[in-house]
């Protein structure tokens, strides 16, 4: 992390020009280098610093809740998801504290020069999903590659339970959740609060709220995620003392309770917001008409079209992911007829599942930018993301019931209790594919705004950026390119570390006497080494890629291409990561309908250990990486090069817009 700071150090340091002076009231270039970096190594240790607490309460939680299992469903629900909502409350807060402190620190330095303020501070967001980058790749591999060898070795080959203790790679499988699903997705998500707060920040700073000085209407972006905050403990309650669920079969109800009711209280709050703060009219958000005026209101619809379409997107992920419902069923009846039948179900589930989100987003999007340009689109972003704190509860709230299961498995607490954790844990799966699809969503509507905050910055005109431009167009083709490009490396990390996970299990159940019988001791130590290794070794490439594609692009091929690359990038991620994160989440809670049995449907698929339960359990194993590693990261893929393109924009305008290599070549 200090390398990678000081290589982001040196390269923000050269943006723009190297002048020393103040000129017609503007900072400095160097001066917003300088704090650039500044703001980008507050974001980087925020950041770190949330996963580190989300860990941590994470770790305190799994065992509390496997303890409070024994009491019952009721208990055990509240401390896992009072747990979630602790680690949201903190991500989110800190995040919203940090942002705004160091506003006010370089607003002592900036004076009135807003826009130089509002564009240092998005290098906030650059370093918030470095950090994710990496926590979501380094724990998808980690994670994925314990739990792809545990469960093809103990339950497959050896047909023990998924968390029995004589599986050597069980204790590496459950520190992986807590690496990549909690530390990970909160990365993920604080990274998407950061970088739409700082693309609206930056593209207001050149309107008339900016050039006019109206701290009150400046700060509008950073005031709608407090009133989330406000609005996400109140409906915390309801879950956990007013009506907590008692039953199995209201778990998934109590939570979907949280999006809607969030979703609810959350749109008076930012009417309030938009009346009180921004003027009634203001202008300069349309770059083809500064002149346009923009009303308080429309911004209004446009936070409220991003809240709503993330609503709707939750409640279609619930849909396609949640075993309740028709679509996973089809893909447990599947598994009947074997592997390669449930794999074609669950792909077409996955690829099907992309429909209703893609309008959704597509309408928040056509929606904000008629009303406000790019401003509204980072509003919707912002408006999507208006309940963080409930989104990371939980979401948060599935790993921690996974790992309550699997501590309850490792110390013999019963069936009874490992029933109960397991209906937490199969509502947990769904849950988690919301809180992807909330982060697919927002990430989706954060690059747009990043990118139109980089064609401002770039001074990209839309003549310049027409996608009858060659330039543009080549852009387009490699940027749709890369999400899978990137995919491929981290699906085939995911199993080169699996790999070598499977084979250290095999020899320890051949070499270790008594393993099988309980007699023996598995050496666990070793396993979580294996995944460790693979996660630090692995997850460098992705990062260089997605780290470097903008850089070398901006560089060698100009604005114009860098563009191109953006948009494509954007249009080919947002379709992979749906389908990826719903196929899996599909897979993973089919295989669980089959264990549990609960319906003469399901029990005639089983029991554990039949032909259409190993089948599950292959779908589930293919389906691991791409919903815990390759989906979701491709959130941070799209966000990153939006926002480095956004950070070193002045650079590219300045020495390289034209690009070197056509220069070179004289086109």
């Amino acid at each position: 992390m200090i390398g990678f700071g000081l290589v982001i150090f040196l390269l923000l340091g050269s943006t723009e020009n190297f002048s020393p002076e103040w000129k017609d009231g503007k900072a400095p270039a160097v001066a917003n280098g300088a704090f650039s970096t500044v703001a980008f190594l507050l974001g980087a240790f925020t950041s770190s610093l949330c996963g580190y607490f989300g860990m941590k309460i994470a770790t305190y939680a799994n065992a509390r809740t496997a303890l409070e299992a024994r009491k019952g469903l009721k208990p055990a629900f509240q401390a896992a998801f009072r747990s979630g909502a602790v680690m949201g409350f903190i991500l989110t807060s800190s995040g919203l504290l940090v942002l705004y402190v160091t506003i006010l620190g370089f607003r002592a330095y900036y004076k009135k020069d807003w826009t130089g303020l509002f564009e240092a501070i998005a290098g906030y967001g650059l370093g918030g999903s470095s950090i994710a980058l990496f926590g979501r790749v380094g724990g998808g591999i980690y994670t994925k590659a314990a739990d792809v060898g545990a469960d093809l070795v103990g339950k497959v080959e050896k047909d023990i339970p998924e968390d029995d203790p004589r599986n050597p790679a069980t204790i590496a499988d459950n520190v992986g959740d807590n690496v990549g699903d909690i530390a990970g997705m909160g990365a993920d998500l604080f990274g998407s609060f950061a970088e739409s707060t700082c693309a609206a920040l930056v593209i207001a700073s050149f309107s008339s709220l900016g050039e006019q000085h109206m701290w009150a209407a400046m700060m509008f972006p950073l005031c709608v995620t407090a009133v989330g905050i406000l609005v996400s403990f109140v409906t915390t309650l309801v879950a956990t003392d007013i009506k907590p669920a008692s039953q199995i079969s209201e778990i998934e109800s109590s939570l979907k309770l949280q999006l809607v009711l969030s979703t609810v209280l959350m749109t008076p709050c930012v009417y309030f917001l938009a009346n009180s703060l921004l003027p009634a009219e203001f202008t300069g958000l349309f770059t083809d008409d500064p002149a346009k005026v923009t009303k308080n209101y429309y911004v209004f619809y446009c936070v409220i079209s991003g809240l709503w379409a993330g609503l709707l997107i939750g409640l279609v992920t619930e849909y396609y992911t949640s075993n309740r419902y028709q679509p996973v069923k089809d893909v447990a009846d599947s598994c009947k007829t074997g592997a390669a039948t449930n794999v074609i179900f669950g792909l077409a589930l996955g690829y099907k599942s992309t429909i209703i989100p893609i309008f959704a987003i597509a309408i928040s999007i056509y929606v904000s930018h008629s009303l406000a340009a790019m401003y509204g689109v980072a509003c919707a972003a912002l408006g999507m993301l208006g309940v963080l704190s409930t989104c990371l509860a939980i979401d948060a709230y599935g790993p921690i019931s996974d790992n309550a299961g699997g501590i309850a498995e490792m110390a013999y607490m019963g069936d009874d209790i490992r029933e109960r954790t397991d209906a937490l844990d199969a509502a947990g799966n769904t849950t988690a594919a919301i809180g992807k699809g909330f982060a697919i969503g927002s990430a989706a509507l954060v690059s747009l705004a990043l990118f139109g905050a980089y064609v401002q910055r770039a001074n990209v005109l839309d003549k310049d950026a027409s996608i009858l431009t060659p330039r543009v167009f080549c852009g387009m083709l490699v940027g749709a390119m890369l999400p899978y490009w990137f995919s491929a490396m981290t699906m085939k990390s995911v199993g080169k570390a699996a790999l070598a996970m499977v084979e250290e299990v095999r020899e320890q159940f051949r070499t270790i006497p008594g393993l099988m019988e309980g007699t023996g001791t598995p050496d666990y130590k070793r396993c979580v080494e294996i995944s460790t290794k693979a996660s630090l070794a692995e997850m460098v490439p992705p990062g260089v890629l997605v780290m470097g594609s903008p850089i070398v692009c901006g560089v060698l091929f100009g604005t114009q291409t860098l563009a191109g690359m953006l948009v494509g990038s954007l249009v080919s991620s947002v379709q992979l990561a749906i389908s990826m994160s719903n196929t899996g989440g599909a897979w993973d809670n089919a295989k669980k309908y089959i264990e549990a049995g609960a319906s003469d449907h399901a029990a005639s698929l089983g029991p554990k250990g039949s032909e259409a339960h190993k089948a599950a359990v292959t779908g589930d194993t293919v389906g691991d990486p791409l919903k815990d590693t390759s989906g979701p990261a491709l959130n941070i893929v799209m966000k990153l090069m939006a926002v480095e393109s956004l950070v070193f924009a002045p650079f590219f305008y300045a020495h390289t817009r034209d690009g070197l290599l056509f220069r070179l070549l004289g086109v």
